[in-house]
């Protein structure tokens, strides 16, 4: 078959879950569930740290930029694996492209942001005189736009290789929306260098995200043994334990998803996989950053004991 630059297909037809056996409306309602919870939670941490002064500071401010890209996160892929469940399955080609560069823009920046945040806690914890000084609103600041930067050209240049390939047909998507991996199988056309691409290039990225915040681990451990005081040594870990949980959540799933070469075995295990990072992750991080973070509980619990102050002296001004 000859082809072009020129794609022939207009429209992909998401698969989905093919295999739910007539459990759509079951798995429709507790996607819909965590899709609200997820939303409403990181919204809460948003809320919860902008309106207390004392959670400004980098660590706290990581988590809002954190926050704020898993809302953006599962609004790149649950709504249309919803839509996908009312039998809607087409995306066009252009928002086939698009889903490619937001999910993988947003979830690179998340992964650096993550470093980001385990340095924060290594200046925090082995330097914690200097660690004002050095923890700067500018240092934060650059932090925070190396990781949007490194998400931005990542995924960008994914989404160019992919839009310049020609597909031909057929147009059915192995996945629940459009991932790289499950696309470039439609190409009619040898994708080699892409798939060499993907995996070098994510596969290089979170590695050495991941590397990065082992090593910044490693040197906070050696801190923490120093401390004679199991009291000590639990107050130093507490800042670090929400932080270490997503990180383990978060790279386990990317790194075994976008490592591995492409089969159609291996395909079947992502979309499970991916359920993972773009559902379960997501959902658990508002839950990981407010109960298990005694600064942030202490917020939650002032507002609602300001709430029940405000609602029983509104019912007290009604007699």
């Amino acid at each position: 078959m000859t082809t072009s630059n020129q794609s022939l297909v207009s429209q992909f037809i998401i698969l989905g879950f093919p295999n739910l056996g007539g459990a759509e409306v079951l798995f429709f309602t507790l996607l819909s569930i965590i899709y609200i919870f997820t939303l409403s939670g990181n919204v809460l941490v948003i809320s919860l740290i902008c309106s207390h002064r004392h959670l400004h500071v980098p660590l706290y401010l990581f988590v809002v930029i954190l926050s704020f890209l898993e809302i953006w996160y599962t609004g790149v892929t649950v709504p249309k694996m919803l839509m996908n469940l009312l039998n809607q399955k087409m995306i066009s080609y252009v928002g086939c492209l698009l889903q490619i560069y937001f999910f993988h823009s947003l979830g690179i920046t998340e992964t650096y942001l993550l470093t980001a945040m385990a340095y924060d806690r290594y200046m925090a914890i082995c330097n914690p005189l200097r660690y004002p000084s050095i923890m700067n609103s500018k240092v934060y600041t650059t932090l925070a736009l190396v990781s949007w930067m490194a998400g931005f050209f990542h995924a960008l240049i994914h989404t160019v290789l992919t839009a310049k390939l020609p597909f031909c047909g057929p147009n059915l998507v192995n996945h629940f929306f459009c991932d790289v991996k499950p696309v470039l199988k439609l190409a009619c056309t040898d994708t080699t260098l892409n798939l060499f691409f993907l995996i070098r290039i994510t596969g290089t990225l979170a590695i050495t995200s991941f590397v990065l915040t082992f090593l910044s681990y490693i040197c906070i451990g050696k801190v923490l043994l120093r401390i004679k005081t199991a009291t000590g040594r639990k107050n130093a870990l507490s800042t670090c334990s929400a932080h270490l949980t997503v990180v383990f959540l978060l790279y386990g799933t990317a790194i075994f998803t976008y490592v591995r070469t492409s089969t159609k075995h291996a395909l079947d295990q992502d979309r499970v996989i991916a359920v993972l990072f773009t559902v379960v992750t997501p959902a658990l991080n508002p839950i990981i950053y407010t109960l298990r973070n005694k600064d942030m509980r202490k917020a939650f619990m002032k507002i609602i004991i300001l709430k029940s102050k405000s609602q029983m002296l509104k019912g007290d001004s009604s007699f």
